[in-house]
């Protein structure tokens, strides 16, 4: 993936890892909309960063994912590259077998798996028509190893990565490229409330990392920083057992 000269589309990109990378592609030389839920957010965004432009999207909507690819196709017909980022986690305890959980675990499917898929699904035709494009989805480690206390969201990032490896296996020989990032335990609004521990990586660095991977190497499948291997390669090194003890103390 070329890092600049793109038009993209990053949702979520109203804070956390979303705004980090779409602050880092608008400096980068790109044409960047954000997408999400909060206007006020969106809004933010764009007021702190002169070119940003924002749209309302709720992944949980299915006509908002219409409505959205539908203005952008129209609006911006140089659009290339598309993040998936947006997602929610919520800590669950499958003990309970309340109710309640299945509703966090729908709802979380909803927007973490289904919204990529219909989103991806509704501008994978403007994107094949361009004369290059890329979709990268934002996985996690936890996708490799899950944590227990948020099985939904683990399993959901599984199940993206799952998706991932089918849709770039099936646009291979297109104009499309299809990338992964694979986020470690990254210091977001997603973890207010929660202790942020050592092995947490401040947002500025996981997006700066990131995006000297993406230089340095614009033909990656898959975007893993330093601090994300161990868990991502745990299974293919043998320590997967180790590794799911540390993640669920």
């Amino acid at each position: 993936m070329d890092l600049t000269g793109n038009t993209i589309l990053v949702t979520g990109g109203g804070s956390g890892i979303g705004r980090g990378l779409a602050e880092a592609l608008h400096r980068a030389g790109n044409r960047v909309v954000i997408a999400g839920r909060r206007r006020g957010a969106l809004q933010a965004v764009a007021d702190a960063n002169p070119g940003i432009e924002y749209r309302q999207l709720d992944l949980a909507e299915p006509d908002s994912i219409t409505r959205l690819a539908a203005e952008l196709i129209s609006s911006t017909p140089g659009l290339n590259v598309l993040v998936n980022n947006a997602g929610v986690m919520h800590t669950e305890d499958l003990r309970t077998g309340a109710t309640a959980l299945a509703e966090i675990a729908e709802a979380t499917v909803t927007v973490n798996l289904l919204g990529p898929m219909r989103l991806t699904a509704a501008l994978l035709p403007t994107l094949l028509g361009q004369p290059r494009a890329a979709i990268v989805n934002v996985t996690s480690a936890l996708a490799f190893v899950p944590k227990t206390s948020a099985p939904s969201y683990s399993a959901t990032k599984a199940a993206l990565h799952a998706y991932t490896q089918s849709l770039r296996h099936k646009l291979r020989g297109t104009r499309v490229q299809v990338i992964e990032i694979i986020p470690p335990r990254v210091e977001t609004d997603m973890l207010t409330g929660q202790d942020p521990g050592p092995d947490t990586m401040p947002l500025d660095y996981f997006v700066a990392e990131t995006m000297s991977l993406l230089r340095n190497d614009p033909d990656a499948a898959e975007i893993v920083v330093e601090a994300a291997k161990r868990v991502r390669y745990a299974a293919r090194d043998g320590h997967y057992e180790a590794v799911f003890d540390l993640v669920n103390p």
